[in-house]
């Protein structure tokens, strides 16, 4: 499905909502897909169109690194566990999204200082919300997204991409480690438990124009 086919469809949903509040539109997808790369260019269409568009990266707003490393569980589970905080963001972000507040308060993450504070996001009843970031479509958030696209991407398209791009994590060996031990094992419980690409609205392919 091209861009321009799930624009017209997002817009026609967003068009049809039976309440005018906030249209919260998620763009999920596994490590490396281009979810970022996507979401840009989707909020960039709508603001063209003259659409209100607030885009949340949802990495933005990750925990310490004491509640995510050396937990004493294994690396998958903290990070598809305890990344994030999971209850948090479900009534400080949807929850909040979904009951129409004009003012959210979110945790959002410094990485240089390895702290939280609160980010003030001042939000219009008639925006569109793109939410963009792995694991959106899990058990907790998934009932609060109006829409929802899936990046679908093979996964040697991806390594290849994110074994390039993460230089942070150490030379090559280090990267491919952490990301068998950590990231891929995280992604096929993803895709094992929640099921995203079913869930999901729309499918967009790597291999669409």
């Amino acid at each position: 499905m091209s861009v321009n086919s799930i624009l017209d469809t997002l817009l026609t949903q967003y068009k049809d909502r039976k309440n005018h509040h906030t249209f919260i539109v998620g763009v999920d997808g596994l490590g490396g897909a281009g979810k970022t790369t996507f979401a840009n260019k989707l909020g960039e269409e709508l603001k063209e169109k003259g659409y209100h568009v607030i885009t949340i990266h949802i990495d933005d707003y990750i925990v310490e690194l004491n509640k995510r490393y050396n937990t004493g569980h294994e690396e998958w589970y903290e990070y598809y566990s305890l990344q994030w905080d999971i209850q948090l963001l479900q009534t400080e972000l949807f929850q909040a999204l979904s009951d129409g507040d004009k003012l959210i308060n979110l945790p959002l993450y410094d990485k240089t200082t390895d702290t939280i504070s609160t980010q003030k996001r001042y939000i219009k009843p008639t925006s569109i919300i793109l939410i963009e970031g792995i694991f959106i479509q899990r058990r907790e958030w998934r009932e609060y997204f109006d829409f929802v696209i899936f990046i679908d991407c093979p996964h040697k398209e991806r390594a290849d991409r994110v074994l390039k791009r993460d230089l942070y994590i150490g030379d090559y060996q280090n990267r491919l480690t952490k990301y068998q031990k950590r990231y891929w094992i995280a992604e096929d419980k993803y895709i094992e438990v929640d099921d995203p690409l079913k869930k999901a609205d729309v499918i967009y392919s790597s291999n669409d124009h």
